[in-house]
């Protein structure tokens, strides 16, 4: 056994609006994390607990277009409704997930709830974009609608909590997500004191990103609430324990070793393809959504 080591604690980046409804801060890509630094993950926005006031105009981000990559919403606080081109729709609230395939292409949206939205209250929320292998990229878009309950459990030792998985698996426990390459999405809840310890490939790209609380992490290093640890791949295994009350989100995938095109809200191999996904999105080959 060898210890993973942290590379960095990050304190979150100034926060922008996504839209209207979705204020967070870009850990990755950007400065230091650069745009294969996390891969398979290839954007993580946080939307960090505040108050939504009430209203009657639903918040959030009109249709538009991906290709290309996976997006995976996470609800902690509050609900937020998803409606897309392929006809899907749904509603995800504290401990649900929505798990989009954009594949070959589809357009989506996303805005806080409606009855949530005329009452108002906490929210807190975090995007992934999952990039997809070359292989993948324009599969059929698809849809995962992952409830609190179908999420993997296991129970720590000594009461000290629960990990929940998303994605992947922990000690033999599998999480609900389908995947197109081999990755793990956990949230780990820890009572004070309550310890849980994870083991990941060294060639792994791993982070931890702290959503309520505060967390030892290899006994040592603190990370405070909304903070995000980025691993070395260096080492394989590491232990994090609640210091209070905490939520922690566990990242970890194979790198898809993979030449990299992006343009907003296409994430493809090459130029030619990005071009390719603006004609075919300008000429109404994403579907239809109002």
């Amino acid at each position: 056994m060898k210890t993973k080591q942290i590379e960095a604690v990050l304190t979150p980046p100034p926060a922008h609006w996504v839209g209207d409804g979705f204020k967070v801060h870009n850990f990755f890509p950007g400065t230091p994390i650069g745009i294969r630094r996390m891969s398979p993950f290839f954007l993580l926005d946080y939307n960090a607990k505040m108050t939504v006031p009430p209203s009657a105009q639903q918040r959030g981000v009109g249709a538009h277009p991906h290709r290309g990559f996976e997006t995976v919403t996470i609800a902690y606080k509050g609900k937020v409704a998803h409606h897309d081109s392929t006809g899907n729709s749904g509603i995800i609230g504290e401990g649900d997930v929505q798990w989009m395939t954009a594949g070959a292409g589809i357009l989506h949206k996303e805005y806080q709830e409606e009855a949530f939205s005329r009452a108002g209250g906490p929210f807190q929320m975090v995007q992934l974009w999952v990039n997809l292998p070359a292989k993948d990229k324009m599969t059929a878009p698809g849809y995962q609608a992952l409830t609190a309950a179908e999420m993997g459990k296991v129970a720590l030792p000594d009461n000290g909590g629960e990990i929940r998985i998303i994605a992947g698996s922990y000690e033999g426990t599998a999480g609900p997500a389908r995947t197109f390459s081999p990755l793990n999405v956990y949230n780990a809840h820890l009572n004070a004191g309550g310890k849980a310890s994870f083991s990941f490939p060294e060639t792994d790209n791993t982070a931890l990103l702290v959503i309520e609380g505060k967390v030892k992490v290899n006994g040592e290093a603190i990370a405070p609430e909304n903070n995000f640890v980025l691993f070395k791949n260096e080492g394989t295994d590491f232990e994090i324990e609640g210091m209070d009350q905490s939520i922690v989100l566990v990242l970890s995938g194979e790198p898809i070793n993979e030449p990299i095109a992006q343009y907003g809200p296409f994430l493809m191999n090459t130029q030619e393809q990005i071009q390719q996904a603006i004609v075919d999105f300008q000429y109404g080959q994403f579907g239809e959504l109002e």
